[in-house]
């Protein structure tokens, strides 16, 4: 085994773990059986636990982006469609039978109070969604201030859906969307 797969292997286990079980009740024991990486390999590859959660969140930082992107992408070239379309993306998600929360909140819930690097890569996570929002926000002619409200729902919805098992979240989250949309481009 290379040693990106073996790295691939540990991030695709614990991206799994983490996110089903939590950052704190997964340990490198249960990480390397679920991997199939020796135990020595793995701490070659990410030396201390920590590495390795920054590694899962730069990775679903990654995976954020690009199905968000792509959704947007696909809803056309109508800039109210494209923005409506990060509601779809969410009800998409939250009605995926993996569905556990947004990670990044998750990880922050966790670990963002003892480790400042987790932290940040959440902080950075989230800021890097309101520029995105605020770009789709620009595009449909609406003011900037629009996409940090717009965001707070699609966080809200977030919560809210990991919390209640509804996916339909995502469906009110878009209601609301679309009242401040259709208010802030009169």
């Amino acid at each position: 085994m290379t040693e990106e797969d073996a790295r691939e292997r540990i991030l695709s286990a614990a991206e799994e773990l983490y996110y089903r079980k939590g950052y704190a009740a997964v340990g490198m024991d249960e990480l390397r059986t679920a991997s199939g990486v020796s135990l020595r390999r793995l701490y070659a590859l990410f030396p201390a636990k920590d590495d390795i959660v920054t590694a899962v969140l730069d990775r679903k930082h990654g995976e954020w982006e690009s199905g968000l992107t792509g959704a947007v992408a696909d809803a056309g070239d109508d800039p109210r469609d494209r923005l409506l379309a990060v509601y779809g993306y969410l009800e998409d998600w939250f009605c995926t039978d993996s569905f556990r929360g947004c990670a990044f909140i998750n990880a922050f819930g966790e670990l963002g109070g003892t480790n400042p690097e987790v932290a940040a890569l959440v902080r950075d996570h989230k800021a890097s969604f309101q520029q995105y929002m605020a770009g789709l926000v620009i595009d449909v002619g609406a003011p900037a201030s629009l996409a940090a409200q717009l965001s707070i729902l699609a966080e809200g919805a977030q919560s809210t859906a990991a919390i209640s098992g509804d996916p339909s979240v995502a469906v009110q989250a878009r209601g609301a969307a679309e009242v401040l949309i259709d208010a802030a481009v009169r």
